[in-house]
């Protein structure tokens, strides 16, 4: 089971460089999903395992000012980072929430929820009923991260393990992340990217 104690640790540490892992090869994923939640100026999106914000660029164009981004996250050092970027960028509609997603007091019933390398979030099926049961009948939801790929690609598994070792505190659940998901999502479907090694799943919320 995922450890949040030690999920916290591992995020502390790599608060500061944490913002390098958005390479030419994650930035277009990362577009990717957040496209799959088809947002529309003026909804509600949730961001769930925000980090640093790295999705708020993008959710902002799509939901535009009138919109509202809710960025849930339970490592305090990351968040910093986040609200140094809502700052930054002087984006008033973006509130941020401390806490573990199992946890988390959501104060809205959002459009769309996003997943982004949330390993230990999508094998723990308590955050991920909080989230859903904030998302309203029909409002998308996607998922991306890590997974192992077919056994016969030895270097993107490898890539895998090095990942999962880095930033999660489990490795159960890497055959299919989104098997939590899928139960409280309608006809979630889960792509491959990147030789097998990251997946892409959607659906919407069930009625």
């Amino acid at each position: 089971m995922p450890d949040d104690q030690d999920a916290r640790r591992k995020y502390a540490g790599h608060s500061r460089d944490y913002d390098r892992t958005e390479t030419d090869i994650v930035a277009p994923m990362r577009r990717a999903a957040i496209t799959k939640l088809a947002l529309k100026p003026g909804q509600t999106v949730l961001d769930i395992g925000c980090g640093t914000g790295l999705s708020f660029p993008l959710l902002e164009e799509a939901v535009g000012p009138k919109g509202l981004i809710v960025g849930i996250d339970q490592s305090p050092e990351m968040l910093s980072l986040a609200r140094g970027r809502v700052a930054e960028r002087g984006w008033s509609n973006v509130t941020l929430i401390e806490a573990p997603a199992a946890e988390a007091q959501i104060p809205i019933h959002a459009d769309a929820a996003l997943f982004h390398f949330t390993h230990d979030i999508m094998r723990t099926p308590r955050a991920l009923e909080n989230v859903v049961k904030h998302v309203k009948p029909g409002g998308r939801v996607v998922a991306i991260g890590i997974q192992w790929a077919p056994w016969w690609r030895l270097r993107a598994n490898l890539r895998t393990w090095r990942l999962a070792r880095a930033y999660t505190t489990t490795f159960e659940g890497l055959g299919a992340p989104w098997s939590h998901l899928e139960v409280l999502v309608s006809d979630l479907r889960a792509e491959p990217l990147a030789d097998g090694s990251i997946y892409l799943a959607s659906g919407t919320k069930k009625p």
